[in-house]
């Protein structure tokens, strides 16, 4: 007892945490570690140094007090949640949800994936649609594992909803269900370190993300949110952080990194997120509205080409890592291999390699067409970012591309740029040849269709088909186009998930002999 009353005097202020651990130890209900953690929302260390001097009965894993702790223990309340009463009413909506995280895909560590609760999904849904007017609003979701996007449309279908993420499996996923569903959302690949997908710039009201909780990844997840809000004057974008009640400096560093970004924090929620997992921060997040300022937009505009590309807390893009940033020879100190003869040097190459050739930055040429149409090209591609490479290839028209890697690729995109390029790889550096042009009506169509990856894919798309059918106008051809490939609309190639890419052939098959408004086939 007397060690159970050192500790919670010497937190303080604070011991109200240690108070409610042992209010729930007591309730007579057998408990984990984990959910410990997670009902109390105190870091797993501070748990287990109270649980070191308490007395525990134990059935395999769980454990509950063995007797009451007179006088010490508190009441095990919250702070107060602003929609948890209106939770008994979606009681379907929760079970629903609970399907459908425990079907998704399983987080990535190197992305710092924790699943968050179904309750919080749900309770997330409701907080936007009893503090904000959803009927016609547009929601963005910057980065979408924990599937908000899933319980906001099915909670408010008058929503519409666009999911950035660069975790190919959940853009998938999330798409499947919305297909399944009936539901209002549709995705968007992007590694939100090249920039924010074309079609989600300026074209939300709300936005919402939990992003890797380092000062680096908030800093730009949230500068990304910025950019993607139509509405300047009263947008808003929601927020997931947390950190340890014993790591204030940490959460003093990520405020520090949104107050450069000129936003008014109109609200923070205490542990409003819980999470399967994260015990170290007591699987627990506040949830903080955040709003522009007129002066946030120059604000972004000035620091979001400064974030690098350790923005995680693990793996080897975490901001700890030792690695190197730029490709894996020029990281050991030697020679990259040299291009051959390229005309544009794409990425970060060594200063003294072909000093005099054209360069372009990895940003820049995702986001808009090169002047010129070089016959050969070399990128180099940093550690981390290898997701990219289908995009960037995509984005190169030349007749050859050198590409640079920190190391040599687990799986070439070789299916996805099947109608482009023939690639080989030998070591770290990939050689990517573009083909010769199609001969059938559906290669020529998919083949302009994939060379103009910067432009709307529908606009291409329909002048390509009314070439081959001739007999189509303008609207009968995006009516065509809009029946066999309804998320064809207002995306860029190099926006389209992988599962989309991989659709697109048996489409524009399709669109070559699919009834036009009138019903004549072609």
């Amino acid at each position: 007892m007397e060690a159970i009353a050192a500790l919670i005097a010497q937190a303080g202020v604070d011991g109200r945490r240690l108070r409610t651990v042992l209010a729930l130890l007591g309730d007579g209900r057998w408990w984990t570690l984990a959910d410990l953690v997670r009902e109390s929302a105190t870091s797993r260390r501070t748990v287990e140094a109270l649980l070191r001097e308490v007395g525990l009965e134990r059935s395999g894993d769980r454990f509950r007090l063995r007797e009451p702790l007179i006088g010490l223990a508190g009441a095990a309340v919250a702070p107060a949640d602003p929609v948890a009463h209106l939770l008994p009413g979606h009681a379907d909506l929760v079970a629903r949800m609970e399907e459908l995280v425990a079907k998704a895909p399983r987080g990535r560590q190197a992305l710092d994936h924790v699943a968050a609760t179904a309750d919080t999904v749900v309770r997330r849904a409701l907080l936007l649609d009893a503090r904000f007017w959803l009927e016609g609003a547009r929601l963005l979701c910057v980065g979408d594992h924990d599937l908000t996007s899933l319980a906001t449309a099915m909670l408010h279908p008058g929503v519409e909803v666009t999911v950035v993420d660069v975790d190919e499996r959940v853009l998938a996923y999330i798409a499947a269900q919305a297909d399944r569903l009936g539901l209002n959302v549709r995705t968007r690949w992007a590694d939100l370190r090249l920039g924010l997908p074309a079609s989600a710039q300026s074209w939300a009201d709300l936005a919402i993300t939990d992003p890797p909780y380092t000062p680096e990844g908030v800093g730009l997840f949230v500068a990304r949110a910025v950019e993607g809000l139509r509405d300047r004057e009263r947008g808003r974008i929601l927020l997931a952080y947390g950190a340890s009640e014993r790591t204030p400096a940490l959460a003093l560093k990520v405020q520090h990194a949104l107050s450069q970004l000129n936003l008014v924090n109109e609200a923070i929620y205490p542990d409003f997120n819980r999470y399967f997992g994260a015990e170290a921060i007591g699987s627990a997040a506040d949830l903080y509205i955040l709003r522009p300022t007129t002066k946030t937009w120059p604000a972004v505009a000035a620091r979001v080409d400064g974030f690098g590309a350790a923005i995680y807390t693990h793996g080897p893009q975490s901001v700890e890592s030792t690695g190197s940033p730029v490709p894996a020879p020029a990281a050991t100190g030697q020679a990259p291999e040299a291009p051959e003869a390229p005309e544009v040097l794409v990425g970060e190459w060594p200063r003294d390699l072909l000093a005099k050739t054209p360069r372009a930055r990895l940003t820049t040429w995702l986001a808009k067409p090169y002047a010129s149409d070089p016959d050969r090209v070399a990128i180099a591609v940093p550690a981390g970012l290898e997701a990219a490479l289908p995009r960037l290839l995509l984005a190169t028209r030349a007749q050859r591309v050198q590409v640079t890697l920190a190391g040599p690729p687990k799986d070439l995109p070789a299916d996805l740029l099947s109608p482009v390029y023939g690639l080989t790889a030998d070591g770290s550096t990939v050689h990517a040849v573009r083909l010769p042009p199609p001969t059938t009506d559906e290669g020529r169509i998919l083949r302009r269709i994939l060379d103009n990856a910067h432009g709307k894919l529908a606009n291409t798309w329909r002048e390509a088909l009314i070439k081959v059918r001739g007999e189509l106008t303008k609207k009968q051809a995006r009516a065509v186009i809009t029946a066999v490939a309804p998320w064809a609309d207002d995306v860029t190639v190099l926006e389209l998930p992988a599962h989309r890419l991989q659709e697109l052939p048996a489409a524009v098959r399709g669109s070559l002999t699919a009834p036009d408004a009138a019903g004549s086939p072609g």
